[in-house]
């Protein structure tokens, strides 16, 4: 399988990608269990902690019903690392020359403008990461974007949420939404497990196309 068809499979598997920002180790794996438990197995662990890559490693070998993205990859060399901690794919906020011809790991790249489409399918990637998605525009830029270059399909996060993931999945060049509030740090912080599977079962049940 290819690392486009790859990240296509990643990006049907559920309407919502979490984005999940681990500060304490003790919380990866109750974490993505709780998650897995409300029906999300797609999660993406930012490299934003100290502990990200141990969690990306304690995850992916507690939980292995768990596909495991790293996300603020950067460089090659993040990709790399989070690799050889057994992610299986990669998402990052933008994208280089050098971030896109790594072969490390399967890449969801990050793009915010009609030009950075472009540029991005010139690399051969059409599954794409729109981000930062409601100050970029939202829905209505999607909306606007999805006549001219429609071969690109994305999954928007940043500043999605409940209230308006439902907007943005309506659209047809909307695969899937990355969010953070179905692992809301106050219920990681009280040990609060069942909330965070319930807030999963409601996204899916909720946004499941």
């Amino acid at each position: 399988m290819s690392q486009n068809n790859k990240v296509q499979k990643y990006m049907t598997m559920g309407p919502v990608l979490p984005v999940m920002v681990i500060s304490k180790i003790e919380h990866a794996v109750p974490l993505a269990q709780s998650l897995i438990n409300g029906g999300i197995k797609v999660l993406e662990i930012t490299l934003r902690t100290d502990c990200a890559l141990d969690a990306i490693k304690l995850i992916s070998e507690e939980c292995p019903e768990a596909v495991v993205g790293a996300g603020t990859v950067l460089t090659p060399k993040d990709a790399e690392k989070a690799a050889k901690a057994g992610a299986q794919f990669a998402v990052s906020p933008g994208l280089t020359k050098a971030l896109a011809h790594q072969d490390a790991l399967p890449l969801l790249p990050g793009v915010a403008t009609s030009s950075e489409v472009m540029q991005a399918m010139e690399w051969d990637f059409t599954y794409l990461k729109f981000f930062p998605a409601v100050p970029a525009g939202g829905v209505n830029y999607l909306k606007g974007i999805g006549g001219p270059l429609p071969q690109a399909k994305f999954c928007p996060t940043g500043g999605v949420d409940v209230k308006n993931a439902a907007d943005f999945l309506a659209l047809p060049n909307v695969l899937c939404v990355g969010g953070s509030w179905v692992a809301p740090a106050k219920a990681m912080e009280e040990g609060n497990w069942a909330e965070i599977t319930r807030l999963a079962a409601e996204a899916v049940s909720t946004f499941g196309k």
